[in-house]
């Protein structure tokens, strides 16, 4: 594995998932549920990405990309399983967010669909950190 690669890279994912969970909270705070939604999922994706451009990994699916995560890193105890359950059911209401015109997003779920990129982002800082310490590499800030 080209670890400067891979860490650019990670880096890069950490960025666009931070990015899209600030631009996350602005629409919840303005009421913007559904896209707040969308915005909750993509940086849980760009998290989940983040964790695996350690690997020499990547998938064009998303839900390659999250089958890929569940079974790899959730299911092999790496992330809490209550975390596989969150992050599925952020994906249904992102995909009913942007394509069921029937479909209606209030705050409280979409103040949970927060939460969810909130934790996973502390637990993937938590897992570079970790990683990179067991390489001997630069370990990321917790900012």
């Amino acid at each position: 594995m080209n670890h400067k690669f891979s860490k650019e890279l990670t880096l890069h994912r950490l960025s666009q998932a931070q990015e899209d969970l600030k631009a996350c909270i602005i629409l919840y705070n303005e009421g913007l549920y559904k896209p707040a939604n969308n915005r909750a999922y993509y940086s849980i994706f760009h998290l989940i990405r983040c964790v695996l451009s350690l690997e020499p990994i990547d998938f064009k699916r998303h839900k390659d990309v999250v089958a890929y995560f569940n079974k790899n890193y959730v299911n092999t105890g790496i992330f809490p399983k209550s975390i596989g359950r969150k992050i599925s059911k952020a994906s249904q209401i992102r995909e009913d967010s942007d394509y069921d015109d029937k479909f209606v997003a209030d705050s409280i779920q979409t103040k949970l669909q927060i939460q969810t990129a909130e934790e996973l982002l502390e637990l993937v800082k938590i897992y570079l950190n970790k990683k990179l310490n067991e390489d001997n590499e630069n370990i990321y800030p917790l900012d």
